[in-house]
Parts: structure tokens; sequence; C-alpha cells
């Protein structure tokens, strides 16, 4: 064998080499991906159709708190409490990448009270200064995502938990005139509030 074509055939066989890890780390690479991915949490519902109440929801991505509180609303404010939003980690994983609530998202929105105000704004002056301040956790709704079984009310389902001396553990699908009628004329994105939430607002 001359020495050009042995110099050939080492160059070839080093081409493939490289050619395969290429590959390997492709593959890897996806498969790194893959198990970066959250595994979903699907949502529960009882035999008679009620949905159970995630009971890891605080583990959950927490989107953000919106506050309208009653003393800067003529005290009449329609949610005079903080809402503590949380999507499900699989969901938000996906959403991320796709920009598209998939079928079963699911959130919890946490009811939580403003502390007793002390101003005539309702606000509270504390350590770190003058401001509105969490206080007792009241109740929680959760939406669902479903675009055959919520149909009628936009593809989501609402679901309204109050608290009372023991926390509610299901609860029925609210009417289409409650939440999905202004979730529907006023939400930024697929009947979701993205507006407000930054992680959401793509």
């Amino acid at each position: 064998m001359t020495e050009k074509l042995r110099t050939r055939k080492a160059f070839c066989a080093a081409s493939a080499f490289v050619a395969g890890m290429l590959v390997v780390g492709v593959a890897g690479s996806s498969a790194d991906d893959d198990t970066k991915m959250p595994g979903r949490y699907l949502p529960e519902y009882t035999a008679s159709g009620e949905i159970m109440l995630p009971k890891n929801f605080h583990e959950w991505v927490y989107v953000g708190s919106p506050l309208t509180p009653n003393a800067l609303n003529n005290g009449k404010a329609a949610f005079p409490e903080y809402h503590n939003v949380y999507i499900e980690p699989g969901s938000y994983a996906i959403y991320k990448k796709t920009n598209v609530f998939p079928e079963d998202t699911v959130f919890v929105k946490e009811l939580q009270l403003t502390l007793p105000g002390e101003n005539p704004d309702g606000s509270r002056t504390e350590p770190s200064g003058r401001g509105y301040f969490p206080g007792t956790f009241y109740g929680a709704e959760v939406a669902v995502k479903n675009s055959k079984r919520y149909a009628a009310s936009g593809g989501w389902g609402y679901f309204d938990f109050k608290y009372s001396n023991a926390k509610m553990t299901t609860a029925k699908v609210q009417e289409n005139g409650s939440c999905a009628y202004c979730h529907t004329a006023s939400a930024k994105k697929d009947m979701v509030w993205t507006q407000f939430y930054r992680l959401l607002d793509k």
C-alpha cells in the first residue's frame, strides 16, 4: 500500500469517528433536554366530576401577585386581596418552548388578604416602609385548560375553593357567566391574563 493511500484511509477513518461523535453529542443533548423537562401534573377529578385542589401547588412556578385593595377602589374592590398565581411546572416548560398553553394546563390562584390598614388609604407602616402587606389566606381558585371538556366556556374550566374553618379540597366547575366571561373579554392570551405576569407575557 502506498503512503498516499494509507494517509487517505487514515483521514477517512478520522472523519467518520468525528462525525459519529457529533451524532452522539446531538443525541445526548436531546436526551439531556428531555430529562430536564419536568413531569406534568394533570388535573385530578372525583367520580362526580369535581376537581381536586392540587396539594403541592406552592412548589409550582410562581408568576405574580396582583393587588387591587378596597382602599383604592372606594371600598368596593371586586378583588381586594392578593392573587398569588402559580402554574404547573410541566405546563410552564412547554409554554416556554412553544408560547402555547398545552391541554390540561393548571393554574392555581391563592387568595390572600392584606393586613388591616392603619392609614386612610388602607396602607400600614412596617419596618420596611408604608405599604400593603399580605395577611391571611382565605381561598383559592383553579383554572384548567381542556378544549373538549370545557368547550362551552372557551376551553377553560374555572373552580372556586372557599376556605372556612377547613380548606375545601374539591370544587365544581363554575357557570360560564362568571370567570369565563371576564377572561374572554379582557385576558391577553388564550383567556389568561398574561399582561399582568412578566413570566408569561411573550
